[in-house]
């Protein structure tokens, strides 16, 4: 069972660091480290011709290492103190942890006040860009290769969750952060903002961030943390998989915008197979298909605790559960609770994205669009959070 080491056997170069970041990674061990030179020589310089992203907190490369090896290279802003801290955070999060479904870092730099992360390269992108995205590619995800998409997310969230000690949540569970091999085995990415939970605590309470969409409305009001709120995501995510499209699309008439509340409607109705995507040409197996969208609906219900473990989640998506006679409630809606107001900046810089990587593929913050979530709750709190790609976009 994977533990996280509690002393660092390898110290790293301390120039440019404070001592608040030397004593974080006092707890990191086993990670490669990279000097900048060889990463700028991987990558021509971080040449643009060779730039896959643009994070949150700084641009993406890809490059190919000494080994032969692509990867993809996340540099991150030297200015943003708080990017230093989700850099850490990834660190900690997946130094020491390997699953088929999760993303593998190759190691790190850290000179000077240079902070660089190394993965492995993903040839076929994320699930948000080749799937759901505005330019839909090429490649045709049929029904099996949608399972198994669905399953092997599911799987990597069950390690996470159950397998590894301390428990990891991940927080920012979406389709831009589900990335594809040349196999189309999905990877989950993107640890920046993973929250550890100590053995035998409930929740922790925090600071919300995530993603507007995906984001667990019990988490959102009041900032209490399980392993359920990324269930809830996981949900969610889903339902976009089954059906082929974002969670919202505001172009659409209003009862059509948002993916869970028609999923609910038409569970309801006994017509949850008209949901399954178009593009499928009705070459599916229907029985599977609604049993993934009854799944959906399992794992966003607005009691957190009405929500199935990832491990059951895993053994309902492969039929070893029967669900046939299990209840679902109501999924559980953020506008259910107060009203939501997006402001979008129409010309933020980070806005846009380049060449094939989306921007939030290794970004905790997505900066397709940056929103203002502004709750009406009796809290008053103002959180900011990141919008949804909204595909009318």
């Amino acid at each position: 069972m994977p533990c996280f080491p509690l002393f660092c056997s390898r110290r790293v170069e301390s120039a440019g660091r404070t001592p608040e970041v030397d004593e974080e990674f006092s707890v990191i061990e086993n990670i490669k480290l990279y000097s900048y030179k060889e990463l700028r020589a991987v990558t021509d310089d971080f040449s643009p011709t060779n730039k896959i992203g643009e994070g949150g907190f700084g641009p993406v490369y890809k490059g190919k290492l000494k080994n032969g090896k692509l990867a993809a290279i996340k540099v991150l802003s030297a200015e943003s103190q708080q990017g230093i801290n989700e850099f850490l955070a990834e660190i900690k999060a997946i130094s020491e942890i390997q699953h088929e479904n999760l993303v593998k870092l190759y190691g790190c730099c850290v000179e000077g006040r240079h902070r660089v992360l190394v993965y492995n390269y993903m040839e076929n992108n994320s699930v948000a860009e080749t799937l759901l995205g505005r330019h839909k590619c090429s490649i045709e995800f049929n029904w099996p290769m949608r399972s198994k998409i669905c399953i092997g997310i599911a799987r990597g969230l069950a390690f996470l969750h159950e397998e590894v000690r301390p428990h990891i949540v991940h927080r920012d569970i979406k389709a831009s952060n589900i990335l594809l091999d040349e196999d189309f085995t999905p990877k989950i990415s993107d640890f920046g903002l993973a929250k550890l939970m100590p053995p035998n605590v409930t929740h922790v309470s925090t600071r919300v961030a995530g993603t507007l969409g995906y984001l667990a409305p019990e988490y959102a009001v009041r900032g209490q943390l399980t392993r359920r709120a990324d269930v809830y995501s996981f949900g969610v995510l889903l339902a976009e998989i089954v059906c082929g499209r974002c969670n919202r699309n505001m172009r659409l008439p209003s009862e059509d915008r948002y993916l869970l509340e028609q999923i609910w409607e038409h569970y309801r109705r006994g017509e949850l197979v008209v949901l399954v995507d178009e593009s499928l040409g009705g070459v599916f197996d229907p029985e599977e298909a609604c049993r993934f969208l009854k799944v959906s609906l399992l794992c966003t219900q607005d009691a957190p605790k009405l929500r199935p473990a990832m491990s059951s989640v895993v053994k309902m998506l492969t039929g070893d559960i029967d669900i046939v006679e299990m209840e679902i409630t109501a999924p559980g809606l953020i506008s259910d609770l107060f009203d939501v107001k997006v402001q979008d900046p129409q010309n933020d810089k980070h806005n846009a994205t380049t060449s094939s990587y989306d921007s939030s593929t290794f970004s905790s913050l997505d900066t397709m669009q940056n929103s203002t979530f502004v709750s009406g709750a009796s809290t008053g709190a103002t959180l900011t959070l990141t919008a949804a790609y909204d595909q009318s976009i």
